[in-house]
């Protein structure tokens, strides 16, 4: 969808505020971003634990293909691990190979046996 950076800036500082997401950022030597991930928390009554929700990863173009994605992703798993959750869950583009390969590699495997809904309001 299109950028709209002051709506982006808004909720996602809304998010911290209010400690409903977990942020991790690569910074490099320079102190600059080269990228994000951002997890929400999600809760099953039936396993009666928590998961993640990975809804964001971001690698700069500058950036790619020097480790900062799976960097970023094991520390999320870190974070996940450290607080006793169910797992990770997260999705992407049919035809976002590039992620798809990192995911794969990472240990993430597609979920065959449930059937996800969303209802657009």
């Amino acid at each position: 969808q299109c950028s709209d950076l002051e709506l982006a800036e808004q909720f996602l500082r809304e998010r911290i505020n209010q400690n409903e997401s977990v942020i991790f950022l690569a910074l490099g030597t320079d102190d600059k971003g080269l990228g994000f991930t951002q997890l929400y928390p999600t809760f099953s009554s039936v396993s009666a634990q928590s998961s993640w929700i990975l809804n964001d990863l971001y690698v700069a173009d500058h950036a790619r293909k020097q480790g900062v994605g799976e960097a970023l992703m094991d520390a999320a798993k870190q974070m996940a691990v450290s607080k006793g959750a169910k797992g990770i869950l997260l999705e992407t583009g049919n035809d976002n190979t590039q992620a798809q390969r990192l995911y794969e590699r990472l240990g993430y495997q597609t979920v065959d046996d449930v059937r996800f809904y969303f209802l657009k309001t």
